[in-house]
């Protein structure tokens, strides 16, 4: 098997990890990482097809992707901050709407 399927395979594996962690998990701060891994399990199947095709696209791409990441765990993470400080709590459950 060549090493562009070995990539393959580990991307597979670390989105399944992370939509695993979004469907099972509760807390927010860990449903906020299960994203952020499956978003780095397509940021490296987009390095593999670059470097697998010879073109750079894949890596301007991962670039955008990674800036996205970054707004979003800010964003992301000040709500669950100020959603912390009313509540005390950080379950994803008992968020409703986002009536606190």
């Amino acid at each position: 098997m060549p090493l562009f399927h070995y990539y393959l395979l580990l991307s597979g594996a670390l989105f399944t990890i992370g939509v695993v962690g979004v469907l099972t998990r509760r807390n927010a701060l860990v449903v906020l990482m299960s994203i952020e891994l499956m978003l780095n399990a397509v940021n490296l199947l987009f390095v593999t097809f670059s470097k697998y095709l010879g073109i750079v696209d894949g890596q301007v791409i991962v670039f955008f992707v990674m800036v996205v990441a970054a707004a979003e765990v800010a964003v992301g993470l000040g709500i669950v901050v100020s959603r912390f400080r009313l509540t005390g709590t950080v379950d994803a459950d008992k968020a409703s709407l986002m009536k606190w």
